[in-house]
């Protein structure tokens, strides 16, 4: 039997605080399923973003759904966090989350601040981030940025913007910065503060169902760089029982992201069903929308990966090697030091064709069944600005 906690409210004395626990059972799939020790009284995973109610975690929300965490005999708990951009790695760091989803730059704030964390399971293989800019006023060349002001969420999120001007020539110097914060720096932009303003893959999708219209340069179609990744504590990797819990967990999440893979359209609807109020805002084809921007990032090109959650140590060298050159971080990082794919052969071991066939024969509600997935992927670089 597992527990799992719904998403409770963050208070200051407590920083995490569990909410209600219901009970769910299926079956799970694929080799999961071997014994081992309950290393953690719970396993709480930390959200980036000061909300759970997003389209992003889809993989487990649809893992759940399917079963895919049932073998694991403790309370698994998803908690938003803070609206601190740098709260995903400090909760993970000081023991109240032992797993969070932070951006690379954010990342590199860890390692700065030697918290003793390793990622443990690359998530975004490609670029998510992007920015937004009002209609007309948008360009390819962001060199065209020095001298102007970038709208922010969280004052955190430089460290997400920096490297991916840097590499594209622009001189970060020169940028201006304004914590906007969250969730109005998208509004701020439409109002006319800023110049532009950081995005990401899927979030754009959701700004069309509150009215936010604009049209973007996209990361995942210029950038070298890549995106957020699940971080646990070094620690964690090399104790013998927490490792092979954290093989079982991130198997439920690889088999999650294969589902939504293959049944885009499904996953959105698990989303849904946990989040009346998300639904309402953007409704099916949007979050189908939404979910094709993010499984292109998280997918990446699966071809030269060894799976789901696969690091390119090249990659992430070159990322390492350009934020030291920025200052991000005082001191060289080798990338193999503090990324691991320790944990990826053991989470991609699974039944995959088990995963498509259950995915191919799900049952979509009619609004679902009704969205054409070809034509939305036909245009899901529309708001790109023009070349």
């Amino acid at each position: 039997m597992n527990r799992f906690s719904m998403p409770g409210h963050m208070t200051r004395r407590t920083f995490l605080q569990v909410s209600a626990a219901g009970v769910v059972t299926a079956s799970s799939l694929g080799s999961a399923g071997r014994a081992f020790a309950e290393p953690y009284s719970k396993f709480t995973w930390i959200s980036p973003r000061g909300t759970l109610e997003v389209l992003d975690d889809y993989p487990y929300w649809i893992g759940r759904k399917m079963g895919y965490f049932d073998n694991l005999d403790i309370e698994i708990d998803m908690q938003p966090g803070p609206s601190d951009g740098t709260a995903t790695v400090k909760f993970v760091d000081v023991g109240q989350a032992d797993m969070g989803f932070p951006s690379p730059g954010v990342f590199s704030f860890a390692i700065e601040n030697d918290m003793n964390l390793k990622s443990a399971f690359h998530m975004g293989a490609k670029d998510t981030f992007s920015l937004a800019f009002r209609k007309g006023e948008g360009t390819n060349d962001l060199k065209t940025l020095e001298g102007k002001t970038i709208l922010l969420g969280s004052a955190a999120w430089q460290s997400i913007v920096d490297p991916m001007l840097a590499v594209q020539g622009v001189d970060v110097s020169k940028v201006n910065y304004v914590e906007a914060g969250w969730p109005t720096w998208a509004t701020a932009l439409k109002a006319g503060q800023g110049d532009a303003a950081l995005s990401w893959e899927g979030l754009r999708a959701e700004w069309i169902g509150t009215g936010l219209e604009f049209e973007y340069w996209l990361g995942v179609q210029h950038s070298p760089l890549f995106a957020n990744t699940f971080v646990v504590r070094a620690a964690d990797l090399e104790d013998p029982d927490r490792k092979a819990f954290l093989d079982e967990y991130l198997r439920a999440w690889a088999m999650g992201l294969e589902f939504g893979y293959r049944n885009p359209r499904a996953a959105v609807e698990a989303v849904f069903e946990e989040f009346p109020t998300l639904a309402g805002n953007i409704g099916p084809e949007l979050g189908v929308t939404s979910i094709l921007q993010q499984i292109a990032v998280f997918r990446g090109d699966m071809d030269k990966r060894a799976g789901w959650g696969d690091h390119d140590m090249a990659a992430w060298q070159t990322f390492f090697d350009q934020i030291h050159d920025l200052g991000q971080i005082s001191e060289p990082v080798k990338a193999e030091d503090v990324c691991s794919n320790t944990c990826v052969e053991a989470a991609n071991d699974f039944d995959h064709d088990e995963v498509k066939a259950a995915a191919e024969v799900y049952e979509l509600s009619e609004d679902f069944a009704a969205i054409d997935v070809e034509a939305i992927q036909a245009g899901l670089y529309d708001q790109a600005v023009p070349s």
